[in-house]
């Protein structure tokens, strides 16, 4: 995907927070690498559990948007790559501090957004339940996983995977800063490149149409689908919050955007 705009002075600014965001999602993906051969799983020190699962801390909600899969270099590039095509233009527009408090509202709120999800699918799936079988996944749940193992029915399988799975990955904030770019540049076109030829597509309807998208896949919620979608729309929803308040703040200092 590449962003066509006739003014050179759009992208081109010095963007320290954009630069630090991306050399530390790197670095701690790197870290990740190699500390994963050594026998030592740091997403589940630094990734976001959900809040009953005894590998849940405090800290996970922030330092979640710092991990990613140590398997797919492609995970932490594509986060960074869209960090680094739009986060520019929005640190140059904001300045570093308000960007830099937009990341993270937009990652927090797709934690909670990610937390909110499944405590409703959890309960929707312990109504089913009976409590010795919800007692089993709580004890044993998390050592199965470890092991690669699952229990066999369907139901305990399903609510060990939504009380034991780890979130990782930047994907919430980036979703954040895919949403400021659409509401704050929306004409500004960009090219869409698949195979075998790309399209140009205005920036309003490329977030919008990925938004459908991406609710889409959350309420189908497919066998094997591991994207925690509504974690990317709580990112988009945070962001629409944030920007619509510094509007108004802003309109209010008689400064406009």
């Amino acid at each position: 995907m590449r962003m066509n705009n006739s003014n050179p002075g759009f992208m081109g600014s010095t963007s320290p927070i954009t630069k630090n965001i991306i050399i530390i999602n790197v670095i701690m993906w790197f870290a990740q690498v190699v500390l994963q051969r050594r026998g030592i799983d740091l997403s589940d020190y630094l990734g976001l559990h959900y809040v009953e699962s005894s590998s849940f801390r405090i800290w996970q909600p922030i330092t979640y948007m710092f991990m990613h899969d140590p398997y797919s270099f492609m995970h932490v590039f594509s986060n960074m790559f869209a960090v680094f095509m739009f986060g520019r233009t929005l640190e140059h527009l904001w300045g570093s501090k308000r960007f830099l408090g937009y990341y993270f509202i937009t990652g927090i709120g797709a934690a909670f957004t990610q937390m909110l999800v499944i405590f409703l699918r959890i309960r929707f799936i312990k109504s089913g339940m009976s409590p010795e079988a919800i007692s089993d996944v709580y004890i044993h749940g998390a050592t199965l996983l470890r092991q690669n193992m699952n229990f066999i029915d369907p139901l305990q399988a399903n609510l060990n995977l939504l009380l034991n799975t780890v979130t990782i990955g930047a994907s919430g904030a980036v979703f954040g800063i895919l949403l400021a770019f659409g509401v704050l540049f929306p004409n500004a076109a960009l090219f869409i490149i698949p195979f075998p030829f790309p399209f140009p597509i205005k920036a309003k309807w490329f977030v919008l149409g990925y938004g459908f998208i991406e609710l889409f896949f959350g309420i189908a919620n497919f066998s094997g689908d591991n994207v925690a979608h509504f974690a990317h729309l709580g990112g988009m929803i945070f962001g629409i919050f944030a920007i619509l308040y510094w509007r108004k703040k802003d309109r209010r200092d008689g400064r406009f955007y």
